[in-house]
C-alpha cells in the first residue's frame, strides 16, 4: 500500500483560505488592484488544499509551503492596514504621512498578492500531471479508548517483563564476593535501543522491590541533561523534600549533600536514560559505597555507557531482548480486542506476518495496533498495512525498523494531526506535557478550528485523544475521574517527529544537541529555545530569518530571552516558568499585532504594557501565578479573546462586557472588582467556564450595604449566565451565594470548594444537566439526598459531609442515582452512614470513601452488595487520601 502524504504545513492553507474570503467582503472592495484578484486566488487555493490531501508520498512536501506560508504574512500586513483603527495622528502634516505610508504599503501588498496568484498557478498547472493515491480511511475518537490506556498504565497488562525481571532481581540478589569486601553497591546497567522497553523493565524491578530500602528514587537524564536539575531531583526524592526549585549550591555541593545523606541509609536509585559516560561519571559520585545491599540501575542505549557505568561498581549488563512471538500478540492483541472478544480467525496469519516484521519492539507493536485499532478487520486492509512495512525491513537495524513503522502511522495522520504532532518536537525530552495547556497552544497556532457541533476547545481535545488512542502520545498523568491530565511523548517517537519537523521546517530547535538528518533551515517558522545561555545571543540573530516565526517558544532553562520586535508575525508566545522575564522584555509586545497566544504564567511579570488591548487577535492570555494585581484598562478591547486566566487577586477594569468572545475565565476574586465588573459579567453570553472566588479582601473598606449591592449583582449576573451558555462553575469560599435563589440550568459541571452549605439548596434540583458535583454539607440530612439523587444526569458526586448524620441515609433503589458511575463520600470526623437499597446507583463502577477515623467492620454493612455494577471500592482515612 502507497500511503498519501500530506505536509503538516497543509494545515496553513485553512486560515489563508479564511483571510483570503474576508478580503472579499464589502470593506475591502474600494481597493483597486487586489479585490479583483482575490476571487481567483481563492478559487485555486481551495482546488489546491482538495489536490494536496491526495498528494502522493514521492512528491515535495514542501511545494506547497513555499507557496503560501512565506506569503501568508503579506495578506496578514495587508489586512493590518486596512484595519489600523488604532493609529491616530495628530497634525496635517502627521496624516499626510500617514496615509502616504499606507498607500506604498497597500501598493506593495497589491503587488505581493499578485505575485501569490501567479505562483499559486503555476504550481497548480505543475501539479496537474501528479497521480494521486488513496490513503487509509481516518477516524476521529470523541474519547479516549480504554484499551490504549491499559497496556501503559497496568501492571498486569505488560506482557513479557516477568523473565527479565527475574533475572535481574536475580542479579541483584547475588552473592558477590568482590562487592561485599570492598563494600561496593551492586549495579545493573540495562541497554538496547529506543523502544525496547528498557523504562519499562527498569520501573517494574523499581516497583517489586524499591520499598525494601530506606531511600529511593528513579529519574531520567536524557539527551540533554541538566546535572545541576538532576542533582536536585537525586536530593529531593531520596530526602523526600523539595529541593527540585533551589537554585543555591554547586554540582560538587549537590552531590556532598546527597553522598553524606545516604551514607547510612540503604538506597535503591534508576538512572533512566544516560547518554553519554561523562554524564555518569559526574553522577556517579553521588552514590557512597558503604554496602553490597545498595542498588543502582541504569539504563542506556550505548554498550559503551553500560560498561563505563558496571565499570565504576560491582556492575553487570543486562542485555534487553525483544519479544517472544507469543508476548508479541498478547501485547498486539490486548491493544485491538477487548479481554471477552475472541481473535477473528481469518486475521491469525496477517497479524503474525505484521508481528514478524515488527521484530519483537514494544513501541512498534503498541504504534501499529494503535494504527488498526479503528480501521475494519478486514484481511485486506491489514495486508494492505503489512505490505507497507517493506519487504527489505526485515534485514534492517531494529531502529530503521522502528522508524519505518513510525513512519507508517505518521502518513496515515490527516493534516491537521500532522500538525499536532509534529508541534510536540518543540517540547524537551521527557516533558510532561499538560493537556489543556497543549490543546489552547494549538489553537492559538490555528491547527484546530471550532466546527458546528463542538467549541474549538472540544474538536482540540478529540485531536488529543486521537493521538493517545494511536499510541503516539503516551498517557501520564490522569484525575480522579479517569481522563487524561497530561502526556509524554516516547524518546524514540520524539527522534522521529524531530526529523520530520526539520525536513518540513516545521520547527527549529536551537540550544540543545539534536540528530537531524541536515542542517535547520535559516527561515524560521516555529523557534524552540532550550538552554541557551547567556552571552549567546549570536544564536538567534547572525544567520536566522525571524520574521516568519509563528511560535516562540522559551523553556526554563533557557537564560536568554529574545527581541519580540524580530517577531512581527508571531501567533504564539510561551514564556511559561521564565524566571528571568522583566517587564522591559514585554515593551515591544504590543506590535505583535498577530499574537493569538500568550502564556507568562509562573513568571515575575507585575504589570502588563497599557497599550494591551492593541493585541486585537489574541485569543488566549494565561497570567497565572504572576505579581500582576491589576489589568489594564484597555484590555477590554481584545474582542476577540476567548480564554483569560489569571490569579485570584487580580481587579478588573470596568467594560468587561465589551470582551464577548469570552468562553473561560478564571480565578476571579469577587470583592476585588468594581461594580461595573459585577454587572458585566452577566452579559458575557459567550461565557462557558467560570472559576469564581468569594474570599473576603482583607484590605477591603467597602460597607456592609455596598457588599449586599454587590451580593444582588453578582446573584443577577449569575443567572443570566445561567440561561446562556455556562456549563461549569467553580466557585471557592462562596457559601453565602449557594444559598441564593440561583438558576443555572445549563450547568453540566458545578464544583464547590470551601464552601459548607447548612442543606443542599433547593434550586439544585433544577439542574437537569449536571453531570459532575463537588459538594460540602454541614450535617447531611434524607432531604438533602433525595435533592440530589434525582437529578437525572449525574454522572459523578464528590459529596462531604462535615459533621456526619445521626441516623443512616438510604439511597432510594426507586429514584436513587440512576446513571452514576463514580461516587466519592467524606465523612469527616464520621463513620460510614449510608444504605443502599436493592436496585440504587445501577451503574455506580468507582466507590471511595473518606474518613478522619478508622473505618471499623459494622459500619462496613451499608448495602454494597445492592451494587452491580461495582468494579473498584477505596476506604480512605485522611492519612492516606489521594492528593
Amino acid at each position: 500500500m502507497e500511503v498519501a502524504l500530506v505536509s503538516a504545513a497543509t494545515g496553513a492553507l485553512k486560515p489563508v483560505l479564511a483571510k483570503l474570503g474576508a478580503l472579499l467582503g464589502d470593506k475591502y472592495k474600494r481597493l483597486k488592484g487586489v479585490h479583483k484578484d482575490i476571487k481567483p486566488l481563492t478559487h485555486e487555493l481551495a482546488a489546491m488544499d482538495a489536490f494536496l490531501m491526495k498528494m502522493s508520498e514521492e512528491e515535495d512536501p514542501d511545494v506547497q509551503d513555499k507557496v503560501w506560508m512565506n506569503d501568508e504574512d503579506c495578506i496578514d500586513d495587508f489586512m493590518l492596514s486596512v484595519d489600523d483603527k488604532d493609529t491616530k495622528p495628530d497634525g496635517f502634516m502627521e496624516k499626510i504621512k500617514h496615509s502616504l505610508g499606507k498607500m506604498k504599503a497597500r501598493s506593495r501588498i497589491s503587488n505581493e498578492i499578485g505575485d501569490l496568484k501567479k505562483q499559486i498557478i503555476e504550481v497548480g498547472e505543475r501539479n496537474a500531471s501528479y497521480k494521486t493515491r488513496q490513503a487509509l480511511t481516518n477516524t476521529k475518537n470523541l474519547t479516549v479508548d480504554p484499551r490504549a490506556l491499559a497496556i501503559f498504565v497496568h501492571v498486569t497488562e505488560l506482557v513479557g517483563v516477568d523473565e527479565p525481571k527475574a533475572e535481574i532481581i536475580k542479579m541483584l540478589n547475588q552473592d558477590d564476593a568482590r562487592a561485599s569486601a570492598q563494600q561496593n553497591l551492586k549495579l545493573v546497567s540495562i541497554v538496547g535501543f529506543g523502544g525496547m522497553g528498557k523504562t519499562t523493565l527498569a520501573n517494574q524491578v523499581y516497583q517489586e522491590i524499591h520499598g525494601q530500602f530506606e531511600c529511593h528514587a528513579f529519574l531520567s537524564v536524557s539527551r540533554n541533561p541538566n546535572i545541576m536539575n538532576i542533582l536536585r531531583t537525586i536530593l529531593s526524592e531520596v530526602t523526600r523534600k523539595d529541593y527540585a526549585t533551589t537554585e543555591a549550591g554547586s554540582i560538587q555541593q549537590l552531590i556532598s549533600k546527597i553522598s553524606l545523606y545516604l551514607a547510612n541509609r540503604s538506597y535503591f536509585v534508576v538512572v533512566d536514560d544516560i547518554w553519554e559516560a561523562d554524564t555518569w561519571d559526574v553522577i556517579k559520585h553521588a552514590f557512597p559505597m558503604n554496602s553490597s545491599s545498595n542498588i543502582v540501575i541504569t539504563t542506556t542505549r550505548s554498550i559503551d555507557v553500560a560498561r563505563a557505568c558496571c565499570s565504576s561498581f560491582s556492575g553487570h549488563i543486562y542485555s534487553i531482548r525483544p519479544l517472544n512471538m507469543v508476548h508479541s500478540r498478547q501485547l498486539f492483541r490486548r491493544r485491538l480486542f477487548n479481554s471477552n472478544e475472541d481473535f477473528p480467525s481469518h486475521l491469525e496469519k496477517v497479524s503474525d506476518q505484521i508481528l514478524q516484521k515488527c521484530g519483537g519492539l514494544p513501541l512498534a507493536i503498541i504504534t501499529l495496533s494503535g494504527l488498526l485499532a479503528n480501521r475494519e478487520r478486514t484481511e485486506d486492509l491489514w495486508n494492505q498495512v503489512k505490505d507497507s512495512i517493506g519487504l527489505a525491513l526485515e534485514r534492517d537495524h531494529g531502529v530503521k525498523r522502528m522508524m519505518k513503522i513510525l513512519s507508517l502511522s505518521y502518513f496515515d495522520l490527516p493534516p491537521h494531526l500532522k500538525s499536532c504532532l509534529l508541534y510536540m518536537s518543540i517540547f524537551p525530552e521527557d516533558s510532561i506535557i499538560g493537556r489543556k495547556g497543549l490543546i489552547r497552544r494549538w489553537v492559538g497556532e490555528g491547527f484546530i478550528h471550532k466546527d458546528e457541533r463542538y467549541t474549538v476547545f472540544h474538536v482540540g481535545e478529540r485531536c488529543f485523544n486521537e493521538l493517545l488512542n494511536r499510541s503516539l502520545i503516551h498517557p501520564c498523568e490522569k484525575n480522579k475521574h479517569g481522563k487524561v491530565k497530561s502526556c509524554r511523548v516516547h524518546d524514540t517517537i520524539l527522534d522521529f517527529i524531530i526529523s520530520k519537523s526539520i525536513e518540513e521546517n516545521f520547527v527549529t530547535l536551537l540550544g540543545i544537541h539534536i540528530l537531524t538528518i541536515g542542517p535547520q533551515s535559516k527561515v524560521v517558522r516555529r523557534l524552540s529555545l532550550q538552554g541557551i545561555k547567556q552571552g549567546k545571543s549570536t544564536m538567534l540573530t547572525d544567520d536566522l530569518v525571524l520574521s516568519h516565526v509563528r511560535s516562540l517558544n522559551v523553556f526554563e532553562d533557557s537564560m536568554e530571552i529574545p527581541r519580540l520586535q524580530e517577531f512581527s508575525h508571531l501567533r504564539v508566545l510561551h514564556l511559561q516558568n521564565c524566571y528571568q522575564l522583566e517587564e522591559h522584555h514585554l515593551g515591544n509586545i504590543v506590535r505583535l499585532f498577530q499574537l493569538r497566544y500568550l502564556n507568562l504564567e509562573y513568571t515575575s511579570i507585575s504589570e502588563l504594557p497599557e497599550q494591551i488591548g492593541r493585541l486585537w487577535c489574541l485569543e488566549i492570555l494565561d497570567l497565572r501565578h504572576t505579581h500582576v494585581q491589576e489589568l489594564p484598562s484597555s484590555i477590554v478591547n481584545l474582542r476577540k479573546l476567548t480564554d483569560l486566566l489569571v490569579s485570584h487577586r487580580v481587579k478588573f477594569p470596568d467594560g468587561i462586557a465589551k470582551m464577548q468572545a469570552l468562553e473561560i475565565l478564571k480565578n476571579v476574586m469577587v470583592s476585588k472588582q468594581p461594580f461595573d465588573f459585577l454587572l458585566g459579567l452577566g452579559q458575557l453570553k459567550n461565557l462557558r467556564k467560570l472559576d469564581i472566588n468569594f474570599e473576603v479582601d482583607p484590605d477591603s473598606k467597602d460597607t456592609n450595604v455596598f457588599r449586599q449591592e454587590r451580593n444582588k449583582a453578582i446573584v443577577s449576573s449569575m443567572c443570566k449566565l445561567g440561561a446562556l451558555n455556562l456549563r461549569s462553575l467553580t466557585v471557592r469560599e462562596g457559601s453565602s451565594l449557594l444559598q441564593e435563589p440561583l438558576c443555572l440550568p445549563t450547568l453540566e459541571k458545578f464544583i464547590a470548594l470551601s464552601s459548607v452549605v447548612p442543606h443542599v439548596p433547593k434550586w439544585m434540583s433544577s439542574l437537569r444537566n449536571l453531570h459532575m458535583l463537588f459538594l460540602e454539607v454541614r450535617g447531611l440530612k434524607q432531604n438533602d439526598v433525595c435533592i440530589l439523587e434525582a437529578l437525572p444526569t449525574l454522572l459523578t458526586l464528590n459529596l462531604g459531609n462535615i459533621k456526619g448524620s445521626n441516623e443512616r441515609l438510604r439511597i432510594s433503589g426507586e429514584t436513587g442515582f440512576r446513571f452514576l458511575r463514580s461516587f466519592t463520600y467524606d465523612v469527616n470526623y464520621g463513620l460510614l452512614d449510608l444504605m443502599f437499597e436493592p436496585g440504587s446507583m445501577p451503574k455506580l463502577e468507582k466507590l471511595k470513601t473518606i474518613s478522619l477515623l478508622v473505618v471499623e467492620a459494622d459500619s462496613l454493612d451499608f448495602g454494597i452488595e445492592n451494587l452491580p455494577c461495582l468494579i473498584t471500592v477505596k476506604f480512605s482515612t485522611w492519612n492516606d487520601v489521594d492528593a
